[in-house]
């Protein structure tokens, strides 16, 4: 079989499985030979395969999907070649997989593992289209293929069968507060009424007082500040240094009397900062940063709670909007956010300047994956003035039990540059930062 045959039998296996729902024997048989005589795994063939997992089994494969479907691309983002006709066949392989998983949606109830696998293929697709993930979908009032694609995804997230569940109080109260469940809650929120929205609302009150016992106790057993040696101790018992008043006062002591005569006491230092620290937060709240996001608002509301702690949040995708009302009460602040969209970061940094009072008082934590709309600098310009002006500022890739978060490997290497490299990984990195800087 030539290479051109090769790539029309992968085509027309993709058109089928995308188009018709029963399978086609011949077109299968004939896509695994193919697949195979030329070096990748069948996997690649098995639509409930998510390309996350593909990659995780073959880390060889990671980064054939980059800019594959940019002119003459094959792995590296925007790089026009032309390739053998060997390799125009392998694309026509991986081309294929994420078409297929992509925009072969079928039909029935969906559930929120196989959502979140749907939302990282498109975010794979985007790749290949030599896009940050979530750039396509998050376009507002988009038409053609990004609104195709919001289309598909509106259509699952309609699809889920949690409504039914929610809607039975019995059944509702079965459920297990988890991350993945909050995520597909806060998804679909517009579209739940009566019993199902206030079993749902309770489900993710249960799940945020859980993690804010957690990170409460995380905040609490950070380390303390250093003392402010600038306000004089309180001359009350409770401070009184013993020690440093026996040795202060050795020179009075009597040997005829056998006693020590004090003429001065000396007291502990125990004052803190006495100047609110503010914190902003900024959060980037489109598709991918779900679970940072999540974790991010719960701790900003426990750092709200703190004594001499002035926090402000914004939440942003292609439009901003300033939570800081409500920061206390991390059920509502996520009540009010809308998962999903792009990423516009000037506009957030254009709301979050202005709280800027006392630069070298204030620390600026933003969490996002930098994958912004605009490709040049606005944002990368805003924060390095943020941070010429001593605000400590600290990007956030990823937050949450464990992991690593996608970040734009551009603004990666600037921050780094900056000195203020991205923190990814277990949230107790952001408390340490944070309890270091507020102390």
């Amino acid at each position: 079989m030539s290479d051109e045959n090769r790539r029309q039998v992968l085509y027309w296996r993709m058109l089928a499985r995308v188009f018709q729902t029963d399978e086609q024997h011949a077109l299968e048989t004939a896509s695994v030979a193919i697949v195979e005589d030329i070096g990748l795994p069948a996997a690649l063939l098995d639509p409930g395969v998510s390309v996350d997992n593909l990659v995780q089994r073959h880390p060889d494969l990671a980064g054939a999907f980059d800019g594959l479907m940019t002119p003459g691309g094959d792995g590296e983002q925007g790089a026009p070649r032309e390739l053998p006709e060997g390799d125009e066949v392998r694309r026509a392989a991986l081309v294929s997989k994420l078409l297929i998983n992509v925009f072969a949606t079928g039909s029935g109830n969906v559930s929120a593992g196989q959502l979140a696998n749907w939302q990282a293929d498109a975010g794979w697709f985007e790749r290949a289209l030599g896009m940050g993930p979530g750039e396509l979908r998050g376009k507002p009032n988009a038409g053609g293929l990004a609104g195709v694609l919001g289309g598909l995804e509106g259509d699952l997230v309609k699809r889920m069968h949690l409504r039914e569940v929610l809607a039975n109080p019995a059944l509702a109260k079965q459920l297990t507060p988890s991350m993945s469940l909050i995520e597909q809650l806060l998804r679909d929120k517009s579209n739940l009424s009566g019993v199902a929205l206030a079993n749902a609302k309770a489900l993710i009150r249960r799940f945020v007082d859980e993690v804010a016992e957690v990170l409460r106790t995380q905040v609490q057993q950070s380390s303390a500040g250093v003392i402010d040696r600038s306000v004089p101790p309180k001359r009350v018992y409770r401070n009184l240094d013993l020690e440093r008043t026996i040795w202060k006062n050795l020179t009075n002591w009597s040997p005829d009397d056998e006693r020590l005569y004090v003429d001065r006491l000396f007291y502990r230092q125990t004052a803190k900062r006495t100047t609110p620290a503010r914190l902003v937060v900024v959060v980037d709240q489109s598709g991918s940063m779900v679970d940072s996001m999540v974790n991010c608002t719960i701790l900003a509301s426990i750092f709200a709670g703190l004594p001499k702690v002035d926090v402000h949040l914004i939440a942003y995708d292609t439009r901003a909007l300033d939570l800081t009302p409500w920061v206390h009460d991390p059920f509502e602040v996520l009540l009010r956010t809308r998962l999903g969209g792009g990423n516009d970061g000037p506009v957030a940094m254009a709301m979050a300047r202005p709280k800027i009072a006392d630069p070298s008082n204030t620390v600026m934590v933003w969490i996002s994956d930098f994958y912004e709309f605009d490709r040049s600098q606005p944002l990368l310009e805003g924060i390095q003035a943020v941070h010429r002006s001593g605000v400590k500022f600290i990007p956030i890739g990823s937050v949450s039990s464990g992991g690593q978060q996608s970040v734009n490997p551009w603004f990666r290497q600037r921050f780094k540059d900056m000195g203020t490299p991205v923190i990814s990984g277990h949230i107790r990195k952001l408390i340490t930062e944070l309890k270091n800087f507020l102390a």
